[in-house]
């Protein structure tokens, strides 16, 4: 075990992980030149389009170090965007070290620090880097100092890579053996595993990631999960290197994969324990702390009959991310789906993105909404995802909002814009900090509904991407909060609710009914468009009707003829109107969302 490794690379956003996951492998000779690829270890063609990581991926490498001995590496590639936080933490639950990797460009960033107080928690070993160093604008010691003064690190123990161009990674290499521990813990005890990743396959059912902590794993073994208890045999055993590597056993202080023929959705829990069923241990390991969904909506099929393909679609995802949850609801707009809630809008989006290319299942989304706390008149206190379950006005006493304290790294000369930004979303400023003389941290209080839709691509268009954000759930505050309704032909449209800010009601109001007018494809009747707040209606617009020229066949006789065609007409779509549906169009929810940045 003295010569194992297990590490993670940890940065923000576009800081260079997966391009130095890349180089990693070449130099250890992991990966077949013909085979290779940008960003190998991005499994998913989501990931490789949007350039981000969105799942850890784990792989071993084998390297010979200057002092003679062969060490095996596992490292876990993990994602630095502030939505994938959860990815973050399992995989640090499963290492002894970790790779702080910074821009020599851009410098100390929001998930920089983020990401260093999570792998300090676990108590791990930091090995910090500088990578692009071959950049013309990167300002090398200026970062060093922002390093020593911001994270606290040695500026002596700071590594210089270039990923891209593969300078400075033998010298990575034997900092990462030097620095991090071996892993602890006794092969002469019995198995005790940490699950930390899973996800579903067909073929094979769940197949989970385990880091083994005491004794070790064979093939044909019973192991127990210890959560449910149930008892299963071990069909295949390996490691990603970084193809699939089957091997006999897995000992403690590796990380690998098992497949177990489990096929039940529910048999697998991330942060669950597995242990030898003849030879358990007494306690598992504690888990991970759960992660508090922040934005909902609702997701439903396109077609109605597509509803259980759906259901199965979203039990199997979850396997995989279980940092989103989803339960069922009813909309009498869009029939049966699914009440969902995410990390961010930016998790939303992934999530929606792989149901449609993994699972082709097609969908309508609602637009996302926080977790608000009512206080009714009885004293009873509930929690409302949903404008749908918002009591009436006369049983509603106070409505409080959830608040984030969001901290802001940016150049100095683009301060004003921010602060004039987060004055406009509601926010309390609590403090500036100038880390230099051309780096401002701006802390401030927001509530988090006017954070989730388009804050961050606000954020980064005035500030030409210069800035990073991240957010931290606070507390929930009373504010004067209403609900906003949309009626279509005199019925409301549940699915198109919104609880808006009382001060903001008309203006939102309008600007939608306006927007969906040009939305809703005219039908052979009126729409009419509505916005109310309690019943009181506060905007209208009106689609016009389809005609058709009735009189255009008459030639000539009486016009009396004529108005009898054209009264014949009138009760036709007086008729139509009272029978009549009106299919609403995704653009319409989506409106919605580009609604709330603007009237702001």
């Amino acid at each position: 075990m003295d010569t194992i490794r297990n590490f993670s690379i940890i940065a923000h956003i576009d800081h260079g992980k997966s391009t130095l996951s890349d180089r990693l492998l070449e130099y250890t000779d992991a990966i077949n030149p013909r085979k290779f690829r940008p960003q190998f270890l991005d499994k998913m063609d989501l990931e490789r389009e949007r350039g981000i990581t969105i799942k850890a991926q784990t792989v071993r490498l084998y390297y010979t170090a200057e002092d003679g001995k062969d060490y095996m590496l596992n490292l876990v590639d993990t994602p630095g965007h502030v939505d994938f936080t959860y990815e973050v933490s399992r995989s640090l639950a499963a290492c002894e070290g970790a790779v702080l990797l910074v821009d020599a460009a851009q410098g100390v960033e929001a998930q920089t620090l983020a990401h260093l107080y999570m792998a300090l928690d676990n108590d791990l070993e930091i090995c910090p880097v500088l990578n692009k160093i071959d950049l013309s604008i990167a300002d090398v010691d200026k970062v060093k100092q922002e390093i020593k003064e911001i994270l606290g690190l040695n500026i002596e123990e700071i590594l210089l890579v270039s990923a891209k161009e593969g300078m400075g990674i033998r010298e990575l290499l034997e900092g990462i053996v030097k620095k991090i521990p071996p892993p602890k813990g006794r092969r002469d005890k019995p198995l005790k595993a940490l699950i930390f990743d899973s996800w579903f396959d067909s073929y094979q059912g769940a197949v989970i990631l385990v880091r083994i902590f005491d004794g070790m794993i064979r093939k044909g073994m019973q192991i127990q999960v210890m959560s449910s208890g149930k008892v299963f045999e071990v069909g295949r055993l390996g490691f990603f290197n970084p193809d699939m590597v089957e091997v006999d056993q897995l000992r403690a202080g590796e990380l690998g994969f098992v497949m177990a023929g489990i096929k039940e959705v529910a048999d697998v829990t991330i942060g669950d324990t597995i242990t030898d069923a003849a030879q358990p241990v007494s306690a598992p390991f504690p888990g991970f702390k759960p992660m508090k969904p922040m934005v909902f909506c609702g997701f439903y099929p396109l077609e109605s009959g597509n509803y259980e393909n759906l259901k199965v679609a979203l039990e199997r995802l979850h396997i995989n991310d279980s940092s989103f949850s989803y339960e069922p609801e009813v909309s009498q707009a869009l029939g049966f789906g699914f009440r969902c809630g995410f990390l961010g809008l930016l998790h939303m989006e992934i999530i929606k993105e792989r149901l449609d290319r993994e699972f082709e299942v097609e969908l309508v989304i609602t637009v996302p909404t926080v977790v608000y706390k009512v206080t009714k008149v009885s004293g009873e206190v509930m929690m409302v995802d949903n404008p749908i379950n918002l009591p009436s006005p006369q049983q509603l006493s106070l409505m409080e909002e959830p608040f984030v304290v969001a901290s802001i790294h940016l150049p100095g000369e683009y301060m004003g814009a921010v602060l004039k930004l987060c004055e406009e979303r509601r926010g309390v400023q609590q403090k500036i900090e100038y880390h230099s003389a051309h780096r401002v941290v701006i802390i401030y209080e927001l509530p988090l509904s006017e954070v989730i839709v388009d804050f961050y691509d606000r954020l980064k268009s005035i500030t030409r991407g210069y800035a990073s954000f991240d957010y931290e759930f606070t507390d929930y505050r009373q504010s004067s909060l209403v609900k906003l309704d949309i009626l279509i032909n005199g019925d409301i449209v549940d699915a198109l609710s919104l609880i808006v800010p009382r001060e903001r009601a008309y203006v939102q109001g309008r600007e939608l009914c306006s927007k969906m007018r040009k939305i809703i494809p005219r039908q052979m009747f009126d729409v009419v468009i509505q916005a109310a707040v309690v019943s009181r209606v506060i905007s209208r617009e009106t689609v016009k009707a389809l005609r058709k020229n009735v009189t255009a066949k008459c030639y000539g006789g009486d016009v009396t003829r004529k108005r009898k065609l054209l009264e014949k007409q009138k009760e036709g779509k007086r008729r139509m109107k009272r029978i009549g549906r009106v299919d609403i169009p995704q653009s319409a929810f989506l409106a919605l969302m580009e609604m709330k940045g603007e009237s702001s």
